[in-house]
C-alpha cells in the first residue's frame, strides 16, 4: 500500500473525523464528534493555521496527518507542529510512517517551514526511530510545557 498524500478539504470530513475519533481513543483523548468536527473543518476550509494530508487512497485513506503552522523567531520564520499522525491500525508496521514524513518534509521545506516540531510518549520507542531516522531530535534542555484554556460549557 502506498503512503500517497492528498490535501484533505471539506468533502473529506466524513473520511476524516472517524479516523480522529479512532485516534483519540488509541491516546486517550477526550472529545466527541461535535468537537473534533469544529476542530476540523477551519482546517478542512483552508485556514493558513494548519492542515491535514489523508494518507493513502483519497477516497478510502488509511491515516491522516495534522499540521499547525506558527512563527519563530529562534528558528527564523514559520515553524510547524505535527499535531496528529495517525495511521490504521491494520497497516501500521508497514514502513508508511516513514514514507509519509519522506514525502512531507521536503514539501514543508519547500513552502518555507524551518523547524517542524512534534510530541510523542516517551514510552513509545517505535515512534521515536520512526522520528529519528527522519531527522527529528531531542532539544536538550528543553520540555515541552501545555497550558489549555478552559473550554466553555454547553449548554
Amino acid at each position: 500500500m502506498s503512503a500517497s498524500l492528498h490535501l484533505a478539504g471539506a468533502s473529506d470530513l466524513d473520511r476524516l473525523e472517524p479516523m480522529v475519533a479512532a485516534y483519540h481513543a488509541l491516546e486517550g483523548i477526550c472529545s466527541d464528534a461535535d468537537d473534533r468536527r469544529a476542530a476540523l473543518e477551519p482546517l478542512l476550509e483552508g485556514t493558513p493555521l494548519g492542515c491535514v494530508y489523508l494518507i493513502g487512497p483519497r477516497r478510502a485513506p488509511v491515516g491522516y496527518i495534522a499540521i499547525s503552522f506558527g512563527w519563530s523567531i529562534e528558528f527564523g520564520g514559520m515553524d510547524g507542529f505535527i499535531d496528529e499522525f495517525f495511521i490504521r491500525e491494520n497497516v501500521r508496521g508497514r514502513g508508511m510512517g516513514g514514507e509519509v514524513l519522506a514525502r512531507l518534509l521536503p514539501e514543508l521545506d519547500g513552502a518555507g517551514v524551518r523547524a517542524l516540531h512534534l510530541e510523542m510518549d516517551v514510552r513509545r520507542t517505535r515512534l521515536e526511530r520512526l522520528y529519528a531516522k527522519a531527522g527529528f531530535r531531542m532539544r536538550d534542555g528543553y520540555h515541552l510545557m501545555t497550558r489549555a484554556a478552559r473550554r466553555p460549557s454547553r449548554t
